[in-house]
């Protein structure tokens, strides 16, 4: 093809390439066309409308910080669940019962919603953020000397993907004008009521096990998962210790029945002095028997030996914060990563 024809097909071409993608193209470049969005007003809903299923998913915050810390490191990510139990239980502790549920406080939030919509109860009030809802008051096995509240409150569990659901029963004479401001008190006024309530809820969950596991989570409730109740943290002195969001009453149950669990030997253990005296000699390894040492240290002759110690695990309550250390009752130089490996056995067996 001759010199000339070349070079003006080429031009041709370039000139193409800018006709479609250029400014006034039809593939022009919109990767900074959100920078020049307008801010629509919210949507008004009428006063005879139900509008409690309407969530401000991607909410704008008023006030941010530019400005970012440098970190000294890559953070590691979170370890995944290896001992996961699925289903939906109901657990109790003395006077307190409370349901424990697979599934993250986003996911369990719509549904809990719709438990309320199924049973065509109106919701006074629903925080997501804080994991809040409450009914309106309610008459109850058409009875007519009193009216009936109910609190749920949504939690993240002890570990990721899990949430805690606890249920609050208040009542009224119907003789007496209905309360403007509920006041709720520490336990339920009924617990025969509130067990009637966690008992349906629980089922209700459990017959759409397959359903929350799949389902879409409110990213306004998700904001609770960011505080789940057991974590493993760096104290003031640099220490490794678990911290457990939890009541001490709870926190010792939880405690004492994970090194259970764990086949950790306890040689004593005193709960008003906040202490138990463990034997412990590392992490087993899969398919060990309880109280096999994961962890094998080589002697003088080159012979792999396992290596006990006694440690001292010790709960500080510092109101709603349950702080465990895990010490060695004596001290020894060659095995400091037991006490963590401790913290990790005690962390990974919460039930």
């Amino acid at each position: 093809m001759p010199k000339p024809i070349l070079i003006l097909l080429f031009a041709m071409s370039l000139t193409g390439c800018n006709y479609l993608a250029g400014e006034d193209g039809p593939f022009r470049d919109r990767a900074d066309d959100y920078m020049e969005a307008a801010v629509l007003p919210l949507m008004a809903i009428p006063d005879e409308l139900d509008s409690y299923t309407l969530d401000e998913l991607y909410v704008i915050p008023a006030q941010f910080s530019i400005s970012a810390l440098p970190i000294d490191g890559i953070p590691l990510p979170k370890p995944i669940e290896t001992n996961r139990r699925e289903g939906v239980i109901i657990q109790n502790l003395t006077d307190t019962s409370w349901i424990v549920l697979d599934a993250t406080p986003g996911q369990v939030w719509p549904l809990v919603r719709d438990y309320w919509t199924q049973l065509e109860v109106i919701l006074d009030y629903e925080d997501p953020g804080i994991g809040v809802m409450e009914t309106s008051w309610l008459e109850v096995d058409s009875n007519l000397e009193t009216r009936h509240k109910y609190r749920v409150t949504i939690e993240p569990g002890l570990h990721s993907g899990y949430s805690e659901i606890y249920v609050m029963h208040v009542e009224s004479p119907r003789s007496e004008p209905a309360p403007l401001v509920t006041t709720w008190p520490e336990a339920s006024i009924s617990e025969d009521r509130e067990r009637q309530i966690l008992d349906s809820l629980s089922q209700y969950l459990a017959d759409r096990n397959d359903v929350y596991q799949a389902s879409s989570a409110s990213l306004l409730a998700g904001s609770i998962e960011a505080e789940r109740k057991a974590n493993i943290v760096e104290d003031e002195q640099g220490r490794q210790v678990l911290e457990l969001r939890l009541s001490y009453r709870r926190a010792w149950v939880l405690v004492r029945s994970a090194l259970d669990e764990a086949g950790v030997t306890i040689l004593e253990n005193d709960r008003d002095m906040a202490f138990l005296n463990v034997r412990f000699s590392g992490i087993s390894e899969e398919g060990d028997e309880p109280g096999f040492i994961g962890r094998l240290f080589n002697r003088g002759d080159g012979e792999a030996v396992a290596v006990e110690q006694d440690f001292s695990v010790r709960l500080v309550d510092t109101g709603g914060i349950v702080t465990v250390f895990a010490e060695p009752l004596e001290p020894v130089d060659d095995l400091p990563e037991l006490a963590v490996d401790l913290l990790l056995v005690i962390n990974n067996n919460l039930n």
